[in-house]
């Protein structure tokens, strides 16, 4: 591959510069630098130049699920998300028979060794009954070191993220095991107290995670602070990271910019939690076991009422999110794109290869238009049609 020389706007985790240029040779970013002190034909601008994203949270799309058995309908499920942006994503399973995570863990392995999946998140089926959301409650169970064992020997590495509810019999004991084995303990689907979360958070020792803040967990109240309040107070320190799904249904404009004017630089990573309707019209779709019927662009789980239903799962890609994040929450560009890039890249162990446009990484780029639509998307060099 010859070396390319993309000028844009250029967004890095520290700044936006305004006229710079990005140089690629092979699958290597190998220069990022202001237009002005660039020896070369710079060439006209593309447009603005963001780093590929990365969702440490997705279970599928265009069609297609991660929570399958079929080699093939993963493959097509990531090679969505990296046409639409999302040049690395990690593969979400959901609550299902133990047979059936193992099964599935089987199949995502191989992808991860390939690299069409930076890795596979066990979202379940450790999970709060009461906060289960679109998961399964009939597949639910007490935190399990036999089977949480079974999932580690048949995943090995590839499994790098597990969500949990901290208040659960048996929970420690499958922390401690997840974390030895160097999986991220993400708390989520929980109905603790604030005082339990913020005492798991404390033992986490900086390295919580938190799925989908304020979804799947009690709502802040003044009175009863719940694991919103520990979350919060947590990331402002630094001390957690919390995940935000910031498409303007799981969360609204209000609790995207309070999420990010608390937490601290780098402390919130937003993810998608899309399923197979990402990028698909509306209609009849699966997120698991369970039936979702998407109406105007919103995934809930069936029901005769079909406004009654859990919402299950978001139908947005990364990109878009950014974009909700930005222009209707008025979250700056830069804290936006790092918390879809260079964050997520650093709790998944990435960031020293992606997340960022900065030399020596590899060269995953989107160029967007000044709405922050996306126009092209290059993955380790390549753009992708």
């Amino acid at each position: 591959m010859s070396r390319l020389v993309l000028r844009g706007r250029v967004v890095t985790p520290e700044a936006v510069l305004p006229d710079a240029v990005v140089i690629v040779d092979g699958d290597r970013i190998t220069h990022v630098g202001a237009v002005h002190a660039w020896a070369g034909d710079p060439g006209e601008s593309l447009g603005t130049l963001l780093p590929g994203l990365v969702d440490v949270h997705d279970h599928g799309g265009g069609g297609h699920a991660f929570t399958t058995t079929d080699t093939h309908e993963a493959m097509a499920a990531a090679r969505h998300h990296h046409r639409h942006g999302t040049t690395t994503v990690t593969a979400s399973l959901v609550t299902a028979p133990s047979a059936t995570l193992i099964d599935q863990v089987a199949t995502l392995a191989p992808l991860v060794d390939q690299g069409v999946l930076a890795g596979i998140h066990l979202e379940g089926p450790f999970l709060s009954r009461a906060r289960c959301g679109a998961q399964d409650p009939a597949h639910l169970r007490l935190p399990d070191p036999d089977l949480t064992r079974r999932l580690l020997e048949t995943g090995g590495a590839t499994i790098v993220q597990a969500t949990l509810a901290p208040e659960l019999p048996g929970y420690a004991e499958v922390a401690a095991l997840l974390r030895d084995a160097g999986v991220v303990v993400a708390l989520g689907h929980s109905d603790a107290s604030h005082e339990v979360f913020a005492a798991e958070l404390s033992r986490l020792q900086g390295g919580g995670l938190i799925t989908h803040l304020g979804n799947g967990m009690p709502p802040l109240h003044h009175r009863a602070a719940g694991p919103v309040a520990a979350s919060l107070s947590a990331a402002s320190r630094g001390e957690a990271v919390v995940e935000l799904i910031a498409d303007g249904v799981h969360t609204d404009a209000g609790f995207i910019a309070l999420v990010f004017a608390t937490a601290a630089p780098g402390s919130v990573v937003l993810v998608t939690d899309a399923m197979e309707a990402a990028g698909m019209p509306d209609g009849s779709y699966v997120l698991g076991p369970q039936e979702v019927s998407v109406v105007d662009g919103v995934a809930r789980l069936e029901e005769p009422d079909a406004a009654a239903g859990s919402i299950a799962g978001g139908t947005a890609h990364l990109v878009e999110v950014v974009a909700t994040a930005v222009r209707e929450a008025g979250v700056p560009l830069v804290d936006a794109v790092r918390a879809a890039s260079h964050s997520p890249a650093r709790v998944l162990g990435l960031d020293a290869d992606r997340g960022a446009l900065q030399p020596g990484l590899v060269a995953d780029v989107l160029v967007v238009d000044e709405a922050l639509a996306l126009r092209r998307v290059m993955r380790a060099g390549n753009w992708l049609e």
